[in-house]
């Protein structure tokens, strides 16, 4: 069963359209990234998704659930949290987790002690939350969603504010997750966190999404790019601009780049030879998720997204 599918979500501030037209589909026991700058309307979209504001137009369903028609049975198996988490700094990160359990009832309690253990906090569980770090809480709100026995988590920017370090183990604790089966949709401005965790993007800008689809296909469609260093440069760059099937030629002090398909690259390679040009590298090159971010975010006219995929 599909874990979310969201169509045509608009959210409207005003003249301000937040969220314009969102489509999404989230997989079971997908990895996936919803990558877009700071106000892009990714956390409005989260909002939207789990029914905590009602949408201008579109819909969206969580395994098939409407929250806005079923309340919080659609919420059954979800869990995460929107911005930060919220606690009781007065209280234990314990008890703050068993005050969240008595909420859910059933058997949330007896998954404290498993919940803990996840997110390394059973040596700090009896201590009050205001003496934890940032990145303590965001480990202790990611325990209080383990709590729910959740099929779906949701997390939005759970590493900002965190230093190095405890963006490593936030990271390190979303890939135990996701090895575990368990679906996530994480919400982020950070290329490499996403392209370290997931496995299926959605790239939003202005409120639109310029690209979804599979991470791996993404970059692929950029192949067939190569990068060239020669013994002589100059006149290899001079061969390459009138070979047959190589364009878009530049030249910079760490050689030459190129786009051609492997048979134009095969007869270049001839074509240097014969001219008495040795080759010292020649490297297939494909664009990282951060040249493709900004090449989407800063180039996407208003009105209609550059790409989408299935």
């Amino acid at each position: 069963m599909t874990a979310i599918e969201a169509r045509g979500l608009v959210k409207r501030y005003g003249h301000v359209t937040a969220v314009d037209h969102v489509d999404l589909t989230v997989r079971t026991g997908d990895v996936y990234g919803y990558l877009g700058p700071n106000g892009a309307g990714k956390t409005t979209s989260l909002r939207m998704l789990l029914g905590l504001i009602r949408p201008d137009e579109g819909s969206a369903r969580l395994f098939g659930r409407d929250p806005l028609l079923e309340g919080a049975r659609a919420l059954e198996g979800v869990a995460g949290f929107v911005e930060a988490p919220r606690f009781y700094p007065y209280l234990s990160g314990r008890r703050n987790l068993e005050l969240a359990a008595a909420l859910d009832g059933g058997d949330a309690a007896e998954r404290i002690d498993d919940a803990l253990e996840t997110v390394d906090l059973t040596s700090r569980a009896s201590d009050k939350v205001r003496g934890y770090s940032h990145g303590m809480k965001q480990r202790l709100g990611i325990a209080g969603a383990l709590v729910r026995d959740p099929r779906l988590l949701l997390l939005d920017e759970p590493t900002t504010g965190l230093d190095p370090a405890g963006m490593r183990d936030m990271r390190a604790l979303v890939h135990r997750l996701a090895e575990d089966g368990l679906t996530v949709l994480l919400s982020s401005h950070l290329m490499a966190e996403v392209e370290d965790l997931c496995d299926r993007v959605a790239i939003v800008t202005r409120g639109r999404v310029v690209y979804e689809g599979a991470l791996d296909e993404l970059i692929a469609s950029t192949s067939g790019r190569y990068d060239l260093r020669t013994t002589d440069d100059g006149p290899a760059a001079v061969i390459a601009r009138r070979a047959h099937g190589i364009y878009d030629v530049t030249t910079s002090s760490r050689g030459l780049s190129f786009a051609a398909d492997e048979r134009a690259v095969a007869g270049l390679t001839l074509e240097l030879a014969q001219a008495g040009i040795g080759l010292r590298a020649l490297v297939p090159r494909t664009a990282t998720l951060e040249e493709l971010f900004f090449r989407m975010t800063e180039s996407a006219p208003d009105g209609e997204p550059i790409l989408v995929s299935t």
